[in-house]
């Protein structure tokens, strides 16, 4: 069997998880369920038992579509890049789905048992997520579609791998600080901290890339 099919069928299973749970869950509900919270973690938003399908509904879209763009890059990127691993990017959009399910089933806990401090499971599942990525950034190919898709990373492959080398660096270090603060700081703190490492995550690299494009496509 395919590489490409098995990792299909592995993304199919792991989205349908969600859906099992969801249904586990369905009878047991009340009739008006929380669909949306706050920074805080507490509920702000509501619909009836039904919307517990929404949030699956939602994510396995967005997972499925990733995970088609990434099977595919080789084929629709411009650029075509000899180096690039179409396996590389199929294992990367079931990891990204891996981590979108396990999302999932965060909503879905919280939304059944209303008062567990949702933002000390996700702000640290955000910050794993950060550290993955940014294992994965010094192996991206030039590419159009994933990765940080500048000027001038785009328009040389050394300014391109030595910003996605950074990168690297730098996402794992904001993710292994946003796991940290996710298990020990309160609700409010931790998003801070994450808007904060946002920031850092994508200003640090693109500065790199420009600043390394002044100096001619050098490492200063």
């Amino acid at each position: 069997m395919e590489n490409k099919n098995v990792s299909l069928y592995a993304v199919i299973l792991i989205l349908g998880i969600p859906f099992i749970y969801a249904t586990y869950l369905y009878p047991e509900l009340p009739e008006i369920i929380p669909i949306h919270f706050n920074i805080k973690g507490e509920a702000d938003g509501w619909g009836g038992r039904d919307s517990i399908f929404l949030g699956p509904g939602i994510i396995a879209f967005a997972g499925l579509f990733t995970y088609f763009l990434l099977a595919n890059i080789k084929k629709i990127d411009p650029k075509r890049s000899k180096q690039m691993d179409s396996a590389f990017y199929q294992n990367m959009g079931v990891l990204i789905n891996l981590f979108l399910s396990c999302l999932s089933m965060i909503i879905l806990y919280i939304t059944a048992h209303p008062g567990i401090p949702i933002e000390k499971v996700l702000f640290p599942l955000l910050g794993l997520a950060f550290a993955a990525i940014g294992w994965y950034f010094p192996k991206f190919s030039q590419n159009y579609f994933a990765g940080f898709k500048l000027p001038w990373t785009l328009e040389n492959e050394n300014n391109w791998n030595a910003t996605h080398k950074l990168a690297g660096k730098v996402w794992l270090i904001c993710g292994s600080i946003q796991i940290i603060a996710g298990l020990l700081l309160p609700a409010v703190p931790s998003f801070i901290i994450f808007f904060a490492n946002m920031i850092v995550m994508i200003l640090v690299p693109t500065i790199f890339s420009y600043r390394m494009f002044k100096n001619g496509n050098k490492v200063s």
